[in-house]
């Protein structure tokens, strides 16, 4: 047994190793490999066989120490190059992650994995040209491989490149037809595009997360699909973010006239907010008896909407009077400009859609203004800046005090929606490459009337925007009429009636 303890390593472990971690054994491989360091640090193999075990199960930090040690033996491994790159980019350090896997491709420009997860760390940087190339590169080397086509497809929409885009992310589909976030992503590249009809149908699939989540929650098994129905009560589902929430939220009142009874599960901070319109039940409370269920987010595909039949435009909610009027008498004394400079930082985009504070600066120079901040969890406002955000404490209330408010300035967040829903003056400042909802193009927007878009001309270009906004805000008070006796507002959350062409019934049984 001393003997065994002590033998030398012999090929055949780092053999069984490599076994066991093609067969996703990964804990397995990297106990023998392990084993066989405790012998022999230096064992270039073993430590390579271990580096790729720790990164396939999640450990970035040991799968980035050990492919580090690797290249501190032989800096020419490209295997460690490769590790390390995707480690870095995990962690979100994308600069380096690209260095690496540059370095990776160098050293075996066949490996289509480097490839691609070069072009995704590219695609990060905002490099575009280059991680198109890289993962056409990858497409080229595995051309099975749903993942690089769906990476090309996201690169070449951050480049607005939309039809080759819908190309790219059809050719992952045909490779991985259950491949439903790409499915989305389609969706989205189109919608972008301004082809409602085929965007809103890629939307129907669903990702795996959300179908385990319906049926944990214990809806329906009969999920609408559109065709009239002469009462019962109809479960909407709300599974994206707030500002989705709030934008669909103008079919309701749609769902009501067809005869439902409509009760909708959304996030408890909508539930003032949205309370006019529908039945609400949140995550924490259980599903009341229903009839059939519907995903929110398919309700644009259901009601045929193109962009001149979208609902209600000017607006279809309404803040509640007594708060309207406490905000107005606290903001009297001169017009007032709401500020929101950041969204989620959870959101998979908000690098590209959140603007620095320090940006702000040419805008806050602006004389005559008072601004106001929204922003929720700010570290600190900007000097002379008022901070109202720690008094919001729901959606409803940002709803009264965007009523109040002369006009909100903001990146995409859930308050751009809230204002549009609200028919309020709102500004927009987008990315390059914005959320599909945007559209290219042009300065206004079809689902919300009362919004002006202001976009990057480039990737990251937050100074160019924040002085197009200065610009209009200097005329925007130049022109600005005194301000009229305030008027009653309406009931809280009520809806705002369309008139008759404001949406269509087209398509509405289409599955």
């Amino acid at each position: 047994m001393a003997l065994a303890q002590r033998r030398v390593p012999q090929a055949g472990d780092i053999t069984v190793a490599i076994r066991l971690f093609e067969q996703g054994e990964l804990a397995a491989a990297a106990r023998l490999c392990r084993a066989a360091l405790a012998r022999d640090p230096r064992l270039l193999p073993a430590r390579i066989v271990l580096a790729s075990a720790l990164l396939g199960a999640g450990d970035i930090a040991a799968a980035l120490a050990e492919a580090e040690a690797v290249l501190a033996i032989d800096p020419a491994v490209a295997v460690a190059h490769f590790i390390r790159g995707t480690a870095l980019h995990d962690r979100c350090r994308s600069g380096e992650a690209a260095a690496a896997l540059q370095r990776a491709v160098a050293l075996a420009p066949g490996d289509a994995a480097a490839w691609l997860n070069l072009g995704v760390a590219l695609t990060a940087l905002d490099r575009l040209d280059a991680a198109v190339q890289a993962l056409r590169q990858a497409c080229q080397l595995a051309p099975r491989s749903a993942e690089a086509y769906a990476s090309l497809g996201t690169a070449l929409v951050r480049s607005l490149r939309l039809p080759e885009a819908v190309s790219a992310y059809r050719a992952a589909l045909r490779l991985r037809p259950e491949f439903a976030a790409v499915s989305w992503d389609l969706g989205f590249a189109l919608l972008l595009g301004g082809d409602f009809p085929a965007g809103w149908a890629a939307l129907r699939q669903r990702k795996p997360e959300e179908e385990a989540a319906l049926t944990a929650r214990g809806v329906a098994d009969v999920e609408w699909d559109g065709a009239d129905r002469a009462g019962g009560t109809l479960l909407v589902c709300a599974s994206q973010g707030l500002g989705d929430t709030i934008q669909f939220a103008r079919y309701l009142p749609l769902l009501a006239a067809r005869g439902w009874r409509v009760v909708l599960a959304c996030d408890a901070r909508l539930a003032r907010l949205l309370g006019g319109m529908a039945a609400l039940v949140t995550p924490a409370e259980r599903l009341p008896p229903h009839d059939a269920w519907v995903a929110l987010s398919s309700l644009p595909l259901l009601f045929g909407t193109m962009a001149l039949t979208i609902p209600a435009p000017a607006g279809y909610l309404a803040a509640d009077p007594a708060r309207v009027a406490f905000w107005r008498a606290a903001l009297a004394g001169g017009p007032a400009v709401g500020l929101v400079w950041a969204g989620n930082p959870a959101h998979a985009n908000d690098a590209r859609r959140s603007l620095p504070q320090a940006a702000l600066a040419p805008l806050l120079q602006v004389a005559g203004v008072r601004f106001v901040s929204l922003q929720h969890d700010a570290a600190a406002v900007p000097s002379g800046v008022t901070d109202l955000a720690p008094q919001l404490t729901d959606l409803a209330e940002t709803a009264a005090l965007l009523q109040a408010l002369d006009l909100v300035i903001t990146v995409d967040t859930a308050v751009a929606h809230l204002a549009g829903a609200l028919g309020r003056p709102a500004w927009v400042a987008l990315p390059h490459a914005p959320d599909w909802r945007w559209l290219l193009g042009r300065d206004d927007s079809p689902w919300y009337r009362s919004v002006r878009l202001f976009r990057q001309p480039g990737p990251g270009d937050w100074d160019g925007v924040v002085a197009d906004l200065a610009t209009a805000l200097r005329g925007y008070e130049a022109r600005r009429p005194p301000s009229p006796s305030p008027s009653p507002s309406p009931a809280p959350c009520s809806v705002a009636p369309c008139p008759p062409h404001a949406f269509s019934s087209a398509g509405a049984s289409a599955r």
